[in-house]
């Protein structure tokens, strides 16, 4: 496989490069306004799709369009709103925690260091990298969902399934401006040809620089 730092970095600028001229829109498939909608679907979005989340957020930024809104309401109501995605409970608290500490601390404006950010209910370096990147232009790290953690393993960027440690991974040989970037294009890579239970491999504008790593060879 790429067995030094030197022939996975070569690697990351072709995987780059490919998915630039495939995905050249790269955007955030949740839907938002402002920064804060974009935390609070962010957070929703834990072991939930971004569809489903998308479905809610509109009546949720509706009734709550800010921190200082989303503060100042109760438990059920954000339950009440967001019951449709899984953990519903424990999500709405952390929207509301989140949002009053935004307020109480930041003076309803969110900060901008992943430092400050994960000190926030709900908020842990994915999440808080989502933010930087997509609302600030931030390039803090690599955001890894699973669609990034699969395809990075089989286009062999790495070989580990933590996320911290594919994190350091991905940073170790991506160009820096690919950092935000390459998430994004990867998702919908991962949703229109890299699929998880069917990949269409021989459709796959990678398929000649992708070492299929785990995978049975194409017939």
């Amino acid at each position: 496989m790429f067995d030094t730092i030197d022939a996975k970095k070569k690697q990351a600028r072709k995987v780059v490069t490919r998915l630039r001229k495939q995905y050249p829109i790269a955007e955030c498939a949740l839907h938002h306004e402002t920064p804060f909608q974009l935390l609070a679907a962010t957070i929703l979005s834990a072991q939930c799709t971004d569809e489903r989340v998308n479905s809610v957020t509109p009546i949720l930024f509706e009734k709550f369009p800010d921190a200082e809104a989303l503060a100042a309401g109760t438990q059920t109501q954000v339950e009440k709103i967001v019951k449709s995605l899984g953990f519903f409970r424990a999500k709405a608290t952390n929207l509301r925690g989140m949002a009053q500490r935004v307020v109480e601390v930041y003076g309803g404006e969110l900060p901008r260091t992943l430092e400050e950010l994960i000190t926030l209910p709900g908020v842990g370096r994915k999440t808080a990298n989502v933010l930087l990147g997509t609302a600030y232009g931030i390039a803090s790290g690599v955001v890894v969902d699973t669609h990034v953690r699969r395809i990075s393993n089989l286009l062999g960027l790495t070989e580990n399934q933590n996320p911290d440690i594919i994190e350091r991974d991905l940073m170790a040989v991506l160009p820096k401006k690919e950092w935000i970037t390459y998430s994004h294009r990867l998702i919908h890579h991962g949703r229109q040809i890299c699929i998880a239970r069917r990949p269409k491999c021989t459709e796959c504008p990678l398929l000649k620089i992708c070492p299929r790593v785990g995978l049975d060879p194409l017939e």
